[in-house]
């Protein structure tokens, strides 16, 4: 099944499977997860499409950026990568994080899919809970005394206890690069390119997703014209791998074929 591929897009590494023949869709996974997450949904699919998986850079067996992206950075490399393999406008499939290159392309015209499917996506900015925003206060607090001037060059040690602290999991398990990128990809609220997007857009979200919850799925559902929401009863954040059966006859009668 895997039978993984290479190729290099601005000199990085990056690996990547094709399979299958038909109408191509391109499928982008979340943060810290990599191209194996989709493996049912490639062995479900390929006898009807193609299906196109790539690692993001930093994740799976691609290179690591050369700096902190953001998720423009994100973007751009994969109108390259789609480019690199002679690939245009495919069916697109994001999770999660995949979800906000998808929005980015989609939203700014880049890309014009016939299809897309967001599963459990990032890229709007929810709603945080008073434990979260005490949480960022008290960092902020401790990042501007640790930056005074006078301490500022002194404190490096003590900033970055102070940001595995107050950091998330995804934060604290990533390299310093991927950290700064980290940064820079959530704080980015994507909403404002929702209504640009003209493909038909299925979401597919998990009941009890604490990571992107069905709220922001029902935001994202007002601000793209032409979407729906499939909300899938007692799943979380990895909806498609929790309850393949069901994903996948919401798949099917989308996609069709």
């Amino acid at each position: 099944m895997e039978n993984s591929l290479t190729c290099k897009v601005d000199g990085l590494t990056v690996r990547y499977t094709d399979e299958g023949a038909g109408q191509p869709i391109l499928l982008l996974h979340g943060w810290g997860s990599s191209l194996d997450a989709f493996a049912r949904i490639r062995r479900e699919f390929s006898p009807a499409f193609r299906l196109i998986a790539l690692d993001f850079p930093g994740f799976g067996g691609s290179d690591m950026p050369p700096e902190p992206w953001a998720v423009e950075d994100y973007a751009l490399f994969t109108l390259r990568f789609l480019k690199e393999i002679g690939l245009e406008d495919p069916i697109l499939i994001g999770h999660s994080f995949g979800g906000r290159v998808i929005m980015k392309l989609a939203g700014t015209g880049r890309l014009n899919p016939p299809k897309i499917i967001l599963i459990d996506a990032a890229g709007v900015q929810p709603k945080k809970t008073i434990k979260q925003k005490i949480r960022q206060r008290s960092f902020k607090i401790v990042k501007g005394t640790l930056t005074l001037p006078g301490l500022k060059g002194h404190t490096e040690g003590l900033l970055d206890k102070a940001r595995r602290h107050y950091g998330s999991a995804d934060y604290n398990s990533a390299p310093e690069v991927l950290r700064k990128t980290l940064v820079k990809v959530v704080n980015e609220d994507l909403s404002h390119l929702l209504p640009s997007i003209a493909a038909p857009t299925l979401l597919i979200y998990g009941e009890k997703d604490t990571a992107t919850p069905v709220s922001d799925a029902q935001k994202i559902e007002q601000l793209i014209p032409d979407a729906g929401l499939c909300v899938i009863e007692g799943a979380g954040h990895f909806s498609f791998v929790e309850r393949p059966y069901q994903v996948h006859r919401i798949l099917h009668s989308f996609l069709g074929g």
